[in-house]
């Protein structure tokens, strides 16, 4: 008879220890370090007893790579690290969070009921928090998009990534599709927060993709993003390129949905890709340190 875990249990096991060290490090009084020496000088996975801690139990996959064959950090300014997940629980959310400070990712992006605990784990960083609003589907009623904003950003969110009204579009009517997106983007800004409107390209032609990124930018949305992740196709250099030329060069881009290497991370960035969203971000991180000697 053996007393050895499962896998389900170690990867249980893990999830509850990541988020009892994130929110050891979020308990920290104001001004106490925030991290071990490592983390400053890129050992933190050799000195840090939390991360330690993590490995022992199974998630060497966390730490980068040596052999370094760019710098990581621009590839790491680029990525939404995501779990947008409907059946993610409190401990599985902690660890994106774990990862965004080790690898400082520019944002974590979660449902809305996350990020007051996103918040608390991240307190003391520069991560970004990222909220979905009308997703998956678009279909809300306006004002509920607007109270789903208010509510993301007084909970803590820095940044709303909502779906624009795709039937709306689909069926000609333009104009609700700005009002919708500019109720969105009037209350966000009011509040002190940036928006990125999902598209969802998958769903759209050529044509309408353009129409959908015009009046993006007619309603002063900050960026444009190609997916949910949750409809039939994810992210194309196609679709990113065609919304960068849309576009021009005063709103951001965010490639999302299906992106899990480095390489096409490269491709989406050719493209005109500002922003990745991204659950792979770890993977894409390891890749982009180089690999292991």
């Amino acid at each position: 008879m053996t007393n050895a875990l499962s896998r389900p249990q170690v990867e249980q096991l893990i999830e509850r220890i990541t988020r009892e060290v994130m929110l050891q490090l979020a308990a920290q009084k104001p001004g106490a370090p925030q991290a071990c020496a490592g983390c400053a000088s890129g050992q933190c996975a050799v000195e840090c007893a939390g991360s330690q801690a993590i490995i022992a139990a199974g998630a060497a996959r966390i730490a980068l790579a040596p052999g370094v064959k760019r710098d990581p950090s621009q590839v790491a300014h680029l990525i939404d690290h995501t779990l947008l997940k409907p059946e993610a629980t409190e401990d599985q959310i902690a660890l994106p969070c774990y990862q965004a400070r080790k690898f400082n990712f520019v944002a974590v992006c979660v449902n809305p009921t996350w990020i007051a605990l996103c918040r608390q784990l991240l307190r003391g960083t520069k991560v970004l928090i990222a909220a979905v609003v009308g997703f998956p589907l678009g279909a809300h009623a306006t004002e509920t998009k607007v109270f789903e904003t208010a509510q993301a950003i007084k909970d803590g969110a820095d940044e709303i990534d909502m779906v624009i009204n795709i039937g709306a579009l689909k069926s000609g009517d333009v104009d609700v599709v700005e009002r919708d997106i500019h109720a969105v983007v009037e209350t966000a800004h009011a509040l002190g927060a940036a928006v990125k409107v999902i598209i969802e390209a998958a769903l759209l032609t050529d044509d309408e993709k353009v129409q959908a990124c015009v009046v993006s930018k007619a309603a002063g949305a900050d960026f444009v993003k190609t997916s949910t992740g949750f409809g039939p196709g994810g992210a194309t250099a196609h679709d990113v390129a065609l919304m960068r030329r849309t576009v021009g060069g005063e709103l951001g881009v965010k490639a999302a949905g299906g992106i899990r290497d480095l390489k096409s991370v490269d491709e989406m960035v050719a493209a005109g890709a500002t922003r990745i969203g991204a659950s792979a971000g770890v993977k894409i991180m390891q890749e982009a340190a180089g690999p292991h000697k």
